[in-house]
Formats: structure tokens, C-alpha cells, sequence
């Protein structure tokens, strides 16, 4: 018997090859998007799930005054972990991390960039379970100057040698000489810690750290007892403070913990997370998913309306089994494996498109996705259970509705097919899905232009970025003075941190008329010609100059900071704010403001513009370079880069990027997610355009005889098409009217999480539906076109 139901249902698939085409593409290409979009939400689930201890994060909630709000931040002090294990019994024990980007390393005569070095405890791989190939994961960190390298960066430096017991140097005026005490497989891509090379906290650790409660550089993870109660342990946390920060200072700062599965997605809030550059928000994992869903739904929609459609079709066959005994399990049991084995086909299908897509998905993503079954037998039971699970929905409707005819009207013709009125509810359920997906589509690419072409309020074109350790920091003011002399090369800087990242924040006292003000403000160290090179305009006082008074004793306010200073000073005003005395908190001496520059957006857009104080101190030295080019010279002046670089820091390798590439990365994840949901409302539209293609057929197929009537009387072919496409049409407009309010909600709550976002405007959602309605007018057009010009002779026959 099921040889026989299998023979059937074949038979069926080929007798209607349009209409199974159309099923088995929709239902194909929807399961491919859901396989990719599973994929990505296993991958980004997996992260730092490598780790078998109960680990948290120590983050802290800073809340300043001068701040515009309380923020949250990846950072902790270098005794809190220490005393947390000494005092709270629950705390096993802690690792504390302090990172350093391009960190130079020499080796003989061999100069090699390591672009992540981890300083860090001695009981690092006992806390983490990051594979060590060499060493003892007690003892390579033990001591003062240890060093150990993953597999990557010991290629590097050493080739196929044997790197263990060797000495590299960290080079520049302080040269550390470092012992390579073991090798480490490289971090796992979901690894929220990528590091090439991990240094023992004890080479730079001295006594007086301990006493440094309010220094805030270093990133701390503690391994808590299981079965810990977190948010009674988070009780404890202002007594802490409370009892070993200074007083008054402890109200400044909470202090929370945050599961260690959770730090790549739920982070996005937590701003000066130097050790977490691959975070996302792990609410768009749950978006993309519900939108897969809603494809994969689409076409299972399709699936039902063009069976019952058609469902006169196989009436005759369903009243003679009837008729001769079959009951109705089991004609909706042959109906239901029908539809699997359909869907089993569209599985086949959908495996060929993701293997097709898979490489491009990855790049695009920027994440290592891989679909293989055999290699990864996880995905095999829910691909399979998945696939029977839409076959078993695509067909439940068709089938117990086909299974429901009567034997006797079924042979004496008088059966017809489906309500229309339960098929027309899909189709605008279909287009209401998909028209709300292209309108979020639209403001999420409408939004995404607004931040990466939104004036900063400071120049980021043509700037390029040079990173500066010790040494070159001591060549750096003739390096400048001999690019400034090519015609290539308009404007040179340097500065400690870069625009685009989260800038260090720091304690500041300001002197007004009234009594002295202790605040916080985001604050970066610049060589003078920097608000000139990033053309950063003043609106009170003056630039920073290159005379020896300026140094150390000059600083330029941003107009934020200079109203937050001005709260409570009614008599001065923004001019009169230049002169006043301002500096670091706890200097007795401070110095003075000289400026007020124009607020720029020294951050994501996603965030409001904070406090901010500039100021010039070349004995800190720089961390980064700017060079603007001239014009449209960027080879020429590349070359002319590196040609002075070579000159005057022969030891070190030319490393250079461009600014806006920076700030372009700044919104990757933004730009991954407006991509994504345009894909999957692209294949939304098609999915239901197909299904709508479909019905067409089968509307122009039933009233052919209508239609050859209606030429002989005198109808115009446009009369035709329009006849045959008005009724699809208002359902296409009654599923605008449905979505638009869903989706202006959706808009605007999502708009939210931006400081800066654009307007909901209405021409926005009137466009989606003029798509939506031009893309199912072409769809509907193509078979009522040729319904029309079929000549009615032929249609009529018959008669």
C-alpha cells in the first residue's frame, strides 16, 4: 500500500509540474534561509560555551557627575578580584586581563606586530580551558617575564624552530625581555577572548597596585561556587566598595556580574569593552529567527492555497476511493505524506542552495559558518524533524479538507473548490509579512546611511592611521616634520586614542567663581595641530599651540562638558569660561581651559555625546598617528608614508589603516542586520509572489471559458487583465492597511536604541506598499496577459 500511495503522490508531482515546481522552490528556498539563519544563531550561541567553570564577568556601573547618564562599562580595579576571593566565599577565584593592541615583538632580527597580548594572571588556564600544546597550565604564567605564544603568532616569529625556552624582546626605549614558557592552540573563532600571546601579570605587578582602588584598566572574571545566588551576592557589592574606596568615592560606582555565556550577546549597552570586539546584540538572533519563520511560513501558505485551489482536481479521485470503501484517515494520511514527500524534496533542494550560498554567507557575515551534516551530526535531527514538521503543516489543511467531499456530489459534479475566503486570508497574510518586512528593510538602510554619512562634526576622509609604540613615539616629531614637507600631504597629528573608540575616562576638578567641582569626563591626550587636522571647530577661545606653555597646562573642553560646568556657575558664560582653572582630580594646582570646541561625535551614534577634555602632554606619548592626504593623492602619499617611516623607524614594520574603514567597522553588526532582514524580506516578496503566480494560473485556467465569452463580446485585453488581476490586487492593498501600524511600531521601538536616528516618514511606508503592489501587478500580469490574448476559439470550443 505504500508503494502504491508513493506511485500516486509521484505521479501527481509530474501530472501538475507547474504547481509542484512552484511548491517545491518556495518550501526550498524558505528551509535554505532557516538552515543559514539556524546556523548563524548556533554559531553565535556557542560562544565561550568551550569553558566547563562557572565564570562571570565583573563589570562596573559608573555614575559620575558631569555624566549624561550611568554607564556601564567592561572594566574593574586591579584589587578587587584578590579581595573579592579573600572576602566572599562564593569566589573560587579570578583572573584579571589587561589587553594591548600591536603590541611590537623582536626576535633576532625579525620584527613581528602580535595584534592582541593579553597581560594576565598566573591561573589563567585554570580558570579558562583554552587547549595548551606545551607547558604546564600551572606554571607558564608563575613567573616575572613569561610569555606564552598560540600556534599562529609562534609560526610567526619563530617558523618550524622550537620556540619553547627562547627569548623576544618588546621592544623600545623600555625593552622587556620575555621567556616563551608554552604554546597555546589558537582562540577559537567564538571565543569572545582572541589573544595571540598571554604575558604574566607579575612582569609589570608591583606592591602598590593593591592601594589603587579608582584606577579602572583592567577587565576581571571570577569563578563563582555552583549554585550561587548572583543577585545576593550583588548586595554585597556597596558594602564592599563602601568599605575599601575612598569616602564619598564608593557612591560613584556599582558593580554587577554578567555570565560568561552571555558577554559576546548582551554586551551592547556595556561601552569600554576593549577584550569584546565581536559583540552583537543577541536580540537580532531572535528577529532573524521569527522572520526565517515567517518565510518558512509563506510558503507553507502557498502550499495550502494552491491545493485546495485546485482541489476539483483530484475530487473524482477521492469519491470513487470512497466509494469503494476507503475511509477518510486514511485518504488524509496518503494527502499529509504527499505534502512530506514534497517537502523532502524541497530539503534536497534547500541542502544544495546553503552548500551553493554557504561561502558567500560566511564572508558576508564575517563568521566561520560551515553546513555539514556528517561532520556535524547535532543538525541532522532538527533539519529532518524540521522538514517533516512543514510537510505535516503544509499539508494538514489540504488534506482534511480534500478527505471531507462527499462520494455522491463528488460523481454527480456539483463539488467545488475551496472558499475563497479562507485562501484570499492567506494570501494577505503572506503579503502583510512581507510588505512589513520591506518597509523595515527600508528604515533600517535609511537608518544605517544616516550614521555612516551624518556629520561627525569632524573630518574622517582621507586620514590615515599609523600605530605608535615607544620607539617611534621618540622619532615621531621628525617623522611628522618630514611628511610635512610633501606636497602629498596636507596635515600630520597624534593622539593617544582613536575617534571611534570608547575614550578612556577620567576624574576632573574645575575652579569656577564658586567652590571647587570634582566631576568625570571622557578626556584624550593630542599633539596640537589635532583639532586643526580633523577640522574641529572652536566656539570660544583658542587652539592648542606648539609653545612650550601649552603643554600639560592647556585644555580644550568640548561644549558638552563646558555646559555641564557651567550648571552651576550663572555668571559665566562660554567666553568667560576661558582662563578658568581646570585638571585632573586630586592635582592641588590645576591648569586652565583654552578653549570650548563645537560637540562632536567622538562615539557610535548610538550614543549621545559625552563629556570631553583635551589636552596636550607630550611626555605620555601617543599610541596612533594621523595623517591627512592631499587631495587624491592616496598611492603617492602612501608611498611618501612609508618611505619617512622606513627612514626614521627602519625596525618596525609600516602598518597603516584608513579612519572611515574604522568607523565603517563601528557599524558592521548594523550594517549585517539591515542586509539581513533585506534578504529575507527579498525572499519573502519572491515566496509569495510564486504562490500568487500560481493562483493567477489556476484563476485564468478556471475562467478561460469566461474569458473567451468576454473577447467575443468586445473586451479589450487591458479589460482582461484588469478583470483578472483587480480582485489579487485588494488583497495586496488590504495587507498594506494591516501591516503599516505593526510595522511603524516596530520602526519606532527599534529607533529607540539610537541617540540619533532619523524620522519615521509616512512617503516611507507608501513606497513599500507602491513596491508591493508593482511586484504582484508584474507576478499576476504575466498569466492574465496570456489569458487574454488566447484566441477564444480555441477556449470555446468545447461548446
Amino acid at each position: 500500500m505504500l508503494k502504491n500511495y508513493l506511485k500516486i503522490a509521484l505521479r501527481n508531482i509530474w501530472k501538475n509540474k507547474v504547481f509542484s515546481a512552484i511548491n517545491i522552490v518556495g518550501l526550498a528556498v524558505s528551509m535554505a534561509a532557516c538552515i543559514v539563519i539556524m546556523l548563524f544563531v548556533f554559531y553565535e550561541r556557542s560562544f565561550d560555551g568551550m569553558h566547563s567553570k562557572n565564570i562571570y564577568r565583573l563589570d562596573e556601573v559608573q555614575k559620575f557627575e558631569g555624566m549624561v547618564a550611568p554607564q556601564k562599562v567592561a572594566l574593574s580595579m586591579f584589587p578587587m578580584g584578590p579581595t573579592l576571593q579573600e572576602e566572599f566565599p562564593e569566589v573560587r577565584q579570578f583572573v584579571r586581563i589587561n589587553t594591548g593592541a600591536k603590541l611590537p615583538m623582536k626576535y633576532q632580527d625579525r620584527t613581528i606586530d602580535l595584534s592582541q597580548v593579553f597581560l594576565t594572571d598566573s591561573n589563567f588556564f585554570q580558570l579558562f580551558d583554552f587547549v595548551l600544546l606545551e607547558g604546564e597550565r600551572e606554571r607558564v604564567l608563575k613567573e616575572p617575564n613569561s610569555i606564552v605564544l598560540t600556534q599562529k603568532a609562534a609560526r610567526n616569529i619563530f617558523g618550524n624552530a622550537d620556540p619553547i625556552g627562547k627569548y623576544i624582546n618588546h621592544y623600545g626605549s623600555d625593552t622587556v625581555t620575555l621567556k616563551v614558557t608554552g604554546i597555546a592552540q589558537d582562540a577559537p573563532a567564538n571565543s569572545h577572548l582572541q589573544f595571540e600571546a598571554l604575558v604574566s601579570f607579575s612582569t609589570i605587578a608591583k606592591p602598590d597596585f593593591m592601594k589603587n582602588w579608582g584606577g579602572n584598566w583592567l577587565v576581571t572574571y571570577l569563578e563563582l561556587a555552583p549554585g550561587t545566588d548572583i543577585a545576593k551576592t550583588e548586595k554585597k557589592f556597596p558594602a564592599f566598595l563602601k568599605k575599601h574606596m575612598e569616602e564619598g568615592r564608593w557612591k560613584f560606582y556599582g558593580l554587577f556580574l554578567q555570565p560568561l555565556d552571555e558577554v559576546h550577546a548582551q554586551s551592547v549597552d556595556i561601552t569600554h569593552d576593549y577584550v569584546n570586539y565581536q559583540k552583537f546584540d543577541r536580540r537580532y538572533t531572535y528577529v532573524f529567527s521569527i522572520i526565517a519563520a515567517i518565510v518558512l511560513i509563506i510558503a507553507c501558505v502557498n502550499f495550502m492555497n494552491l491545493s485546495t485551489a485546485r482541489s476539483t482536481g483530484r475530487a473524482k479521485e477521492v469519491g470513487i476511493r470512497k466509494s469503494i470503501g476507503a475511509q477518510r484517515f486514511q485518504l488524509a494520511g496518503q494527502f499529509i505524506g504527499e505534502s512530506v514527500l514534497l517537502a523532502l524534496f524541497a530539503l534536497m533542494l534547500a541542502v544544495a542552495i546553503v552548500k551553493l550560498v554557504m561561502p558567500l554567507v560566511a564572508d558576508f557575515s564575517q563568521r566561520w559558518l560551515e553546513f555539514s551534516i556528517f561532520q556535524n551530526p547535532g543538525l541532522l535531527l532538527p533539519v529532518l524533524l524540521g522538514t517533516v514538521l512543514v510537510g505535516l503543516f503544509s499539508g494538514l489543511y489540504p488534506a482534511a479538507f480534500l478527505s471531507a467531499f462527499e462520494p455522491v456530489k463528488v460523481l454527480k459534479g456539483t463539488v467545488r473548490a475551496g472558499k475563497s475566503s479562507f485562501r484570499n486570508a492567506l494570501v494577505i497574510a503572506q503579503f502583510t509579512s512581507a510588505v512589513f518586512l520591506i518597509i523595515a528593510t527600508g528604515f533600517a538602510v535609511k537608518q544605517l546611511r544616516y550614521m555612516v554619512n551624518k556629520d561627525p562634526g569632524f573630518d574622517r576622509e582621507q586620514v590615515v592611521i599609523m600605530p605608535l609604540n615607544t620607539e617611534s613615539n621618540t622619532k615621531y616629531e621628525a617623522l611628522k616634520q618630514e611628511l610635512l614637507t610633501s606636497s602629498f600631504i596636507e596635515a600630520v597629528t597624534a593622539s593617544q586614542q582613536r575617534l571611534g573608540n570608547n575614550l578612556h575616562q577620567t576624574g576632573v576638578a574645575f575652579q569656577g567663581a564658586g567652590a571647587r567641582r570634582e566631576l568625570t569626563s571622557s578626556q584624550v591626550v593630542v599633539d596640537p595641530d589635532y583639532l586643526s587636522l580633523y577640522k574641529i571647530k572652536l566656539i570660544a577661545g583658542r587652539n592648542f599651540t606648539h609653545n612650550a606653555g601649552d603643554n600639560a597646562k592647556a585644555y580644550i573642553i568640548n561644549e558638552s562638558l563646558a555646559k555641564e560646568l557651567l550648571k552651576d556657575e550663572p555668571t559665566l558664560t562660554m567666553e568667560t569660561l576661558i582662563g578658568k582653572r581646570f585638571g585632573f582630580s586630586g592635582m592641588d594646582s590645576l591648569s586652565t581651559i583654552v578653549g570650548v570646541s563645537e560637540d562632536f561625535n567622538f562615539n557610535s551614534l548610538h550614543h549621545k555625546i559625552e563629556t570631553l577634555c583635551m589636552f596636550n602632554q607630550k611626555d605620555w606619548s601617543y599610541s596612533e598617528m594621523s595623517v591627512r592626504i592631499k587631495g587624491k593623492n592616496a598611492r603617492q602619499a602612501l608611498a611618501t608614508i612609508q618611505s619617512a617611516w622606513n627612514k626614521f623607524v627602519p625596525g618596525q614594520p609600516f602598518t597603516y589603516s584608513f579612519l572611515d574603514e574604522h568607523f565603517n567597522e563601528m557599524y558592521r553588526a548594523d550594517s549585517q542586520v539591515s542586509e539581513i532582514v533585506g534578504i529575507l524580506a527579498g525572499l519573502a516578496i519572491f515566496i509569495s509572489c510564486l504562490g500568487l503566480f500560481g493562483l493567477a494560473s489556476y484563476s485564468a485556467e478556471r475562467r478561460i471559458k469566461e474569458i473567451g465569452v468576454r473577447k467575443v463580446m468586445g473586451a479589450s485585453v487591458a479589460g482582461i487583465v484588469a478583470l483578472l488581476s483587480r480582485d489579487f490586487l485588494k488583497l495586496v492593498l488590504v495587507a498594506f492597511l494591516i501591516a503599516t501600524p505593526i510595522a511603524w511600531w516596530a520602526v519606532r521601538s527599534w529607533l529607540n536604541d539610537f541617540a540619533y536616528r532619523i524620522d519615521i516618514e509616512w512617503w516611507m511606508f507608501l513606497l513599500a506598499g507602491a513596491l508591493a503592489v508593482l511586484v504582484a501587478l508584474f507576478t499576476i500580469s504575466f498569466q492574465s496577459i496570456k489569458a487574454a490574448l488566447m484566441n477564444p476559439v480555441k477556449s470555446l470550443r468545447a461548446e
